[in-house]
């Protein structure tokens, strides 16, 4: 039976060990319970916050291997499987699905520009190579290419697997048109920070959000009291959890939440080269964010 997403579903970190040459494994199954414990309602493996691109295809099938083991079917997950190289995703894709995912998501191939149809070629053999539904990716700041709403409706109503995008153009406008516009074509997930209660209180059936790394609580508690329509509520969480998300996004993506899922009790370790950990300035700022925001005293307790 396959479960459907929503909610917010954390763009995990990828744990490695003081030296950077392995993923950390015991570490990584901390990371996993402490999420599921503060009530995030899905996993993403081996995404952007989870720096797929400095991982090998060994590492990211055994995190994906790990991840879904440790969840024990408690939450959805759904592991990214994007590449440069369609082969390369779709064994990815193929492993996630022998292992129990209950979806994949894919970012398109980035580096080399690709003409739409190249692009619509990449998904329907991803989508042909796999039974279980497919997230679409759309980030432009790191493809060079922004997949437009009439685009992602498309590849929605014509390749069978695709039920879900991952709107990472931090671009509300564009969030609204895929909702108003293309909602009965395709289920949208927010994927850039600083607009994640925007685009629930639009309608959004969720968010994959690598801040969960950070306050995994508050970012399903924002969900959840948006959900129940109590949007007071969720608008006085979100003012003091903004100045976290505008850090986050601006200080270095990756480093940044690594820095800030240590301070909280998870044990991530560093990013991998080329990516430079965050300086010991930036966090303690970091550090009296998430004291303002109320995320660092609630959160030490989980297991990391």
């Amino acid at each position: 039976m396959v479960r459907r997403l929503r909610g917010i579903l954390s763009a995990m970190c990828t744990p490695f060990t003081p030296d950077g040459s392995r993923i950390d494994e015991e570490a990584l199954r901390g990371l996993v319970e402490g999420t599921i414990e503060a009530g995030v309602h899905g996993l993403v493996p081996c995404g952007s916050t989870g720096e797929f691109a400095a991982l090998t295809t060994d590492e990211r099938k055994r995190a994906t291997a790990i991840v879904l083991e440790q969840a024990r079917g408690r939450v959805p997950v759904a592991p990214h499987v994007g590449s440069t190289s369609t082969a390369v995703a779709v064994d990815l894709a193929t492993h996630a699905e022998r292992v129990g995912a209950d979806a994949v998501m894919a970012v398109n191939p980035f580096y080399e520009p690709m003409s739409l149809d190249e692009v619509y070629g990449y998904f329907k053999t991803l989508s042909d190579a796999i039974n279980i539904p497919l997230m679409v990716y759309n980030l432009p700041a790191a493809t060079g290419m922004n997949l437009r709403p009439d685009f992602l409706a498309r590849m929605a109503r014509e390749i069978k697997n695709v039920r879900y995008v991952k709107d990472s153009s931090g671009d509300l406008s564009q969030v609204s048109e895929l909702l108003y516009k293309y909602g009965q074509d395709v289920t949208v997930f927010n994927g850039w920070d600083t607009i994640t209660f925007s685009g629930l209180a639009l309608g959004s059936k969720g968010s994959v959000w690598g801040a969960v790394n950070v306050m995994p609580k508050q970012c399903a508690d924002l969900f959840n009291l948006i959900e129940s329509e109590r949007l007071g509520d969720a608008r006085a969480l979100w003012e003091r959890m903004w100045p976290v998300m505008q850090f986050l996004v601006t200080e270095g993506y990756v480093a940044s939440v690594k820095a800030g899922a240590n301070l909280v009790g998870f044990r991530v370790g560093k990013p991998r080269p080329p990516i430079r950990p965050l300086s010991a300035q930036k966090t303690d700022e970091l550090k009296s964010l998430l004291i303002n925001a109320g995320a660092l005293k609630e959160v030490t307790s989980l297991r990391g």
